[in-house]
């Protein structure tokens, strides 16, 4: 049996990031063959990686870089706030921009500096902290963005990301505060000509029941629906929200009064 040396043991936890237990284990199973133990600990890894798969990555962090938001996802805020963790997000944002990938898929097969893809990036990391990890949401846009990213606690970092795609000339201060509009209020789509279909006519069926559950006049029924939709919209479309900085002007409203209109926007938050 070969001996097992302490610098045996942090030669291989330098190389994989294994704990001190593990990487003698692995050594002493192979042996002391090293590149036998490092294969011993990729497959244990991946075993632990599987077991996680079920479990809920709800915390995490948002980065940003350019013109593109990524939302890395952990399960605790001990990992969000990990200096492994947040420096592997903002590497990410950082050649996923470059990359110009939109979307969970395409960024996940971007490659970093280490040759490593995302996604081989991520696997690698969970599998030495110990945690579920996963690339949430990943978005780049093309025109014009700004980009807001909100810390909900001093001691975590940013775990709301917003970013606006617009045309016009808007100032700084002015398009941020349409960000934090978004960051605060959760609109799910620009305009009312975007909500789906389906999503529109379940809301005026719940609305339709609800007035006749109500004991409604039939002859009313129609308005009060109306009414009941006209608020959905409020809730949930940009546009038709009132704005959180100007009394009495919806966000459309305020747009309009500056020349400004929002193409697109995501909103990405941990746990959401």
């Amino acid at each position: 049996m070969a001996t097992i040396t302490a610098a045996d043991v942090k030669k291989l936890r330098d190389a994989t990031g294994a704990g001190m237990m593990d990487a003698k284990k692995a050594l002493t199973e192979a042996d002391g063959d090293f590149e036998a133990a490092v294969e011993i600990l990729r497959v244990s890894g991946q075993a632990k990686m599987a077991k996680r798969a079920d479990r809920d990555a709800s915390n995490g962090l948002v980065a940003a870089a350019g013109n593109t938001v990524i939302q890395l996802a952990a399960e605790t805020d001990f990992v969000a706030k990990n200096a492994e963790f947040m420096a592997l997000a903002d590497e990410i944002a950082q050649a996923v921009d470059a990359a110009g990938a939109d979307g969970v898929e395409a960024a996940s097969a971007v490659a970093l500096p280490s040759g490593k893809t995302v996604a081989e990036a991520v696997s690698e990391l969970a599998a030495k902290i110990g945690e579920k990890l996963e690339l949430a949401n990943a978005a780049s846009f093309g025109g014009p963005v700004d980009i807001y990213l909100h810390k909900r606690s001093a001691d975590l970092p940013p775990q709301v990301g917003v970013m606006i795609e617009y045309t016009g000339e808007p100032d700084a201060a002015f398009i941020r505060g349409i960000a934090h509009q978004i960051a605060a209020m959760s609109p799910q789509w620009v305009t009312r000509d975007e909500v789906p279909a389906d999503v529109l006519e379940k809301e005026r069926h719940v609305a339709e029941l609800t007035a006749r559950e109500e004991g409604k006049p039939e002859a009313i029924i129609g308005r009060i629906v109306d009414g009941r939709l006209n608020g959905f919209f409020k809730e949930v479309v940009l546009t038709e929200q009132p704005s959180v900085t100007e009394d009495k002007l919806s966000v459309g409203q305020l747009l309009d009064s500056k020349g400004v209109t929002v193409r697109r926007f995501v909103r990405f938050a941990a746990g959401a």
